[in-house]
C-alpha cells in the first residue's frame, strides 16, 4: 500500500513497474557504486527507446531492493511529516480566528457595559429635568454627537495607520522587485528578517482591519440608538408642542377672567353706592300727601325692583367671581 501511494504521488499516469524504475534509476545515479542498479537503469533506457517486448519478462527482471524499500519509507515519512505539520499550522490558524473573535466579543461586551454605565450615569439619572420629571433632549443629542465624533477620530486614526502600513508594504515590495531585478542575491539572515518584518506588517494590518470592523459595528450599533432616541426626541417635541398650545390657551383665558372679574367688581362697587344712597333716602323719607304718597309709593316699588335685580346681579356676579377663582387656582396648581 506504502509502494503504491508513493507511485501514485510521483505519477499517477505511469504504471508501478516503469515508476519504480525511474525511482531505481534516480537512485542510481546519486549512488555510483551500485552496479547492478546502473544495469538496470541501462536496460530501463534501452527499453524506453523501443518497445517492450513482454511486460511479464520485465517484471521479472526487476526486483526492489531493501535500499529502495527504505528510500520509498523514507520518502513516505517525510511527506506525512509535511501534511502533519500543515494539518497542525491550519489547525492553529483556525485557533487562532476563533480566540481572536472570543476577544473581540468580550472586547466588545466590555465596551457596551462601559457604554451602558455612562449613558445611566450622564443620561438617565444626570439629565432629568427636576420640574418636569423627563430627561432632557438636547443634552441626549449632544452626549450622541459627542459619541459619533470621538468614534469617527477612532476610526480616522485607525484608517491613517492601515494606510501607512500599506504604504511601507509596498515600499517594502517594490525594494525586494527592484533588488531581484537587479540580480541582487538576498543572504539568508536578510531573507528571515524580511520575512519576520512582513509577518509584523501583515499582522498589524491584520489588526487594523478587524479594530476598523469593530468600529463600523459599534457605529452602526450608536446610529440605531441615535435613531431611536431622535424618533423618542420628535414625540416629545410634539407632546411638548401640545403643552405650550395649552398653557397658552389657559393664560389667554386667566387673562379674560381676570378682566371680567375686574367689570364685576366695578359693577358691584357701584350698585353697592346706588344702595346706600336708595336706603339714605329711605331713612330720610318723611310722609307726604295721599297723592304723593301713592307716586311715591310706585316709585319705591320701581326701586324695589331695581335693588332687586341689582342685588341679584351681584350674587351671580359673586358666583362667576369664586367659579373663576376656584379655576385660577387649579390650573396654577397644574403649573407647578
Amino acid at each position: 500500500a506504502m509502494l503504491e501511494k508513493y507511485l501514485k504521488r510521483i505519477d499517477p499516469k505511469e504504471t508501478p513497474i516503469t515508476a519504480v524504475a525511474a525511482a531505481a534509476n534516480r537512485r542510481s545515479e546519486k549512488n555510483s557504486k551500485s552496479a547492478p542498479l546502473k544495469a538496470f537503469s541501462g536496460s530501463v533506457a534501452q527499453d524506453s527507446k523501443g518497445r517492450r517486448k513482454s511486460r511479464t519478462h520485465t517484471e521479472k527482471l526487476f526486483r526492489i531492493t531493501t535500499e529502495q524499500k527504505c528510500d520509498i519509507a523514507t520518502r513516505e515519512l517525510e511527506e506525512l511529516r509535511d501534511e502533519i505539520d500543515r494539518l497542525t499550522e491550519k489547525c492553529e490558524r483556525i485557533l487562532d480566528s476563533h480566540r481572536a473573535a472570543l476577544e473581540e466579543a468580550d472586547i466588545r461586551l466590555a465596551e457596551m457595559r462601559k457604554a451602558s454605565y455612562e449613558f445611566e450615569r450622564d443620561i438617565v439619572r444626570g439629565a432629568i429635568n427636576h420640574r418636569t420629571g423627563k430627561v432632557s433632549a438636547e443634552r441626549v443629542a449632544r452626549y450622541i454627537e459627542d459619541k459619533l465624533r470621538s468614534r469617527d477620530a477612532l476610526m480616522e486614526k485607525l484608517r491613517l495607520k492601515n494606510s501607512t502600513l500599506k504604504v511601507q508594504k509596498k515600499k517594502l515590495q517594490l525594494q525586494l522587485k527592484q533588488k531581484e531585478e537587479m540580480g541582487e542575491v538576498l543572504h539568508e539572515v536578510d531573507f528571515r528578517q524580511l520575512q519576520i518584518e512582513n509577518k509584523q506588517f501583515q499582522s498589524k494590518i491584520e489588526e487594523r482591519n478587524q479594530e476598523l470592523l469593530r468600529l463600523k459595528l459599534k457605529a452602526g450599533n450608536t446610529q440605531q440608538v441615535l435613531n431611536a432616541y431622535k424618533k423618542k426626541l420628535h414625540f416629545i417635541t410634539v407632546e411638548s408642542t401640545h403643552l405650550n398650545g395649552e398653557i397658552k390657551q389657559r393664560r389667554d383665558l386667566l387673562e379674560k377672567i381676570a378682566i371680567e372679574t375686574e367689570v364685576v367688581e366695578k359693577d358691584r362697587t357701584k350698585a353697592d353706592y346706588i344702595h346706600s344712597q336708595l336706603r339714605q333716602q329711605l331713612t330720610d323719607f318723611r310722609v307726604p300727601d295721599v297723592l304723593d304718597y301713592v307716586g311715591e309709593r310706585a316709585k319705591l316699588y320701581d326701586i324695589y325692583k331695581t335693588v332687586k335685580s341689582w342685588e341679584r346681579k351681584v350674587e351671580i356676579a359673586q358666583m362667576a367671581l369664586k367659579t373663576h377663582r376656584k379655576t385660577w387656582k387649579q390650573m396654577r396648581s397644574e403649573e407647578r
